[in-house]
């Protein structure tokens, strides 16, 4: 059953989430954010954010670290603080032997919602919805999730059939569904509840 950690790095929010795959089954192993106060000076923060992941990584034992690529930001100052928080975890991964995986952010939320432009907000309600979680607010660690979850249907965590992106038809099913039930949810629309094989198992 392969174990995957995903990590939204950030210099004072990390958010790490890790899922067991099988067939076509998610189990939702761990989810959390690493807060590091801005009151310390940048190396510490980095450390502790080394350290916070590299025991995550010792504790759960994954079998691979996905991360988002660096993109080009608007503000320089803050991609080169996400690239220093995105070291960390490839630090981390490498002393533990640990493949990385990387994806760039549109791709995740293309995987995961179908949409490569959308919110936080949006993929945080898609990741809670395939993985039976209640709570949404910790968009830190739902965006670690959904690196997970990306690497899972792409890698062949999940099942992989037909389609030229080379993403499961099963897995963009299951999407679709949620999609239009979180839709009609919004707006007040009565609709069945929509039944997912993606869920957490015991």
């Amino acid at each position: 059953m392969p174990r995957i950690l995903g990590v939204d790095p950030g210099t004072w929010r990390t958010g790490a989430g890790i899922l067991d795959v099988s067939g076509n089954q998610y189990r939702l192993v761990h989810a959390s954010v690493i807060a590091v106060t801005q009151e310390l000076p940048e190396p510490q923060r980095l450390l502790i954010i080394f350290r916070s992941l590299l025991a995550l990584i010792r504790e759960h034992r994954p079998d691979v670290l996905a991360l988002e690529n660096i993109f080009y930001h608007k503000d320089i100052r803050a991609t080169i603080k996400i690239g220093e928080a995105r070291a960390c975890a490839m630090l981390a991964a490498a002393e533990q032997g640990i493949p990385v995986a990387e994806y760039l952010p549109t791709r995740v939320k293309q995987a995961v919602t179908g949409n490569g432009r959308a919110s936080k907000e949006q993929v945080a309600l898609m990741v809670c919805r395939l993985l039976a979680m209640k709570d949404p607010s910790a968009l830190d660690a739902t965006d670690a999730l959904a690196v997970a979850l990306c690497h899972a249907h792409l890698k062949g965590a999940a099942p992989v059939r037909a389609g030229k992106s080379g993403e499961s038809d099963w897995y963009q099913k299951q999407v679709k569904a949620a999609l239009a039930a979180s839709s009609n949810k919004i707006t007040g629309k009565k609709t069945n509840d929509v039944s997912l094989s993606v869920r957490k198992t015991r």
